[in-house]
């Protein structure tokens, strides 16, 4: 049997955590296979699916790397496959016309709850044979002995009983079908061996299994996913930080530092924290996913994330940062080379966008300087660095091949002075605050007139300072 796993996602939406999830581990469980792995839109819902949700969905799908097979099979596209089905159920007798007004279901309704009991349809048209009409539905005209019984690859053994299962609605007065009929139908055409999804849909699973057995279909196998909670234990939401998985993109984390992030969410394998793509595929199990739900931890996303950044390809990452300079319209100088930079922060960057932020004193002019970091470097014992550093830099012949670490070391030997009173100093007036990279690395990827210019401007305002306070 060839495994055919299947994503159908409804756009009306972004692609969220969640749903990626599903995706990968339908993905995965594929791959391993050697089977199919199948995008579907569920886009019935016409009033609120949008092609803006589409192109989002294959955004996020595209940025992960889950490849899908074949054609992207579209629901509204479906819909003479769906009224032949329909047709065929009511000619069988296994479903009916249903005319019961809206306000006498809620009636209904609202008394079965009073009564402590579960809301469900009470039967009244099913024996009737009423005709089709303007206002009918299609019915379902489910089961009403016996029990609903499957392995849930993640659950275990569910039970049912048909008693607790109404006479669902597959096709509105309009024609349209239902999301439970519509799936099915969609499931058994494209030979869908292995159902995987959200907890959420538990419920619909015992009703979904009696419309394949009345269409005389196969069962496929079912596993569903437990939910995803934020740190408080709430179900995940926008209040939780980035749901969308493009918002991460955005964020700047990188796609396989997410996916990594997204397979360990209720999936484990021995103590392994990071897995390739290719150690994914291999290692999945969907016997071994977790029953309970798991807990979204931002901290553990960016510690991933700060592996893969460490792990990645210089060049590349330079890609990234000048995506994200760009959005931030900084200009970058054509004589900085942004893999030196990617170089310079990538064994301390969390995200793209830290390491932006990080890098933005490089490329434009020092406005001002740290306020802190001038009370505490910028005094009279700077002036003998700063004059001999600007003259060892002017002397430098060949400056992307110097040792510009050995030239800050000559400056403390040769002022017999201790190295903080040289680097601070030149760190402030290199980068404008107390913190940074290294002095040499940060000259390096300035260059020789960028770094002399600063140091010099450095010289200038600390010798202004000095002449208001009457020091000099």
């Amino acid at each position: 049997m060839t495994i055919i796993t299947r994503f159908a996602p409804s756009p009306t939406g972004y692609l969220h955590v969640g749903g990626a999830r599903t995706a990968l581990f339908s993905y995965l469980f594929a791959r391993k296979n050697k089977g199919k792995f199948i995008l579907r839109i569920e886009d019935t819902d016409r009033e609120r699916s949008t092609q803006e949700s589409v192109d989002a969905i294959f955004e996020g799908m595209k940025w992960l790397g889950l490849e899908h097979d074949g054609e992207v099979p579209y629901q509204t596209k479906r819909f003479p496959q769906y009224k032949v089905k329909v047709q065929q159920l009511l000619d069988e007798g296994k479903a009916y016309y249903c005319t019961c007004s809206k306000e006498r279901l809620d009636e209904m309704r609202d008394a079965q709850m009073k009564a402590g009991g579960k809301p469900r349809y009470d039967g009244k048209c099913r024996d009737l044979n009423l005709p089709n009409s303007d206002d009918a539905v299609v019915r379902f005209r489910n089961p009403q002995e016996g029990e609903v019984t499957f392995d849930d690859y993640v659950r275990g053994v569910i039970t049912t009983s048909n008693k607790e299962l109404d006479d669902l609605i597959i096709a509105r007065p309009d024609g349209t079908p239902t999301y439970n009929f519509t799936v099915v139908i969609d499931d058994i055409d494209m030979n869908i061996s292995h159902v995987i999804r959200g907890d959420d849909h538990i419920n619909n699973t015992p009703r979904q299994i009696n419309i394949y057995k009345a269409l005389g279909a196969d069962l496929p196998r079912f596993a569903h996913l437990p939910m995803i909670l934020g740190d408080d234990g709430a179900r995940l939401s926008k209040r939780h930080g980035a749901v969308g998985v493009m918002e991460y993109a955005n964020n700047g984390y990188l796609p396989e530092a997410v996916l990594n992030y997204l397979v360990r969410l209720g999936w484990s394998y021995e103590d392994k924290e990071l897995f390739t793509k290719d150690e994914m595929i291999e290692l999945f199990d969907l016997k071994k996913v977790n029953k309970a739900p798991s807990a979204f931890n931002t901290s553990k996303l960016n510690w991933i994330n700060q592996q893969y950044i460490q792990q990645a390809d210089s060049q590349r990452l330079a890609g990234l940062l000048k995506k994200r300079l760009d959005v931030l319209n900084v200009n970058v100088p054509e004589s900085i080379d942004l893999v030196k930079v990617v170089d310079m922060f990538k064994s301390r960057a969390v995200t793209i966008n830290e390491m932006a932020d990080s890098a933005l004193f490089l490329f434009s002019d020092i406005k001002e300087y740290e306020e802190k970091a001038v009370k505490k470097v910028f005094k009279q014992s700077a002036i003998k660095p700063f004059e001999t550093l600007i003259k060892k830099m002017s002397t430098v012949e060949d400056w992307a091949n110097a040792n510009l670490h050995d030239l800050i070391e000559d400056t403390v030997n040769e002022l017999e002075v201790g190295f903080g009173k040289v680097g601070q100093p030149l760190r402030v007036a290199l980068t404008g605050s107390s913190s940074g990279p290294a002095n040499d690395e940060i000259m390096q990827v300035l260059g020789q007139q960028e770094s002399i210019k600063r140091t010099e401007n450095a010289l200038v305002f600390l010798l202004e300072k000095l002449k208001a306070q009457g020091l000099i």
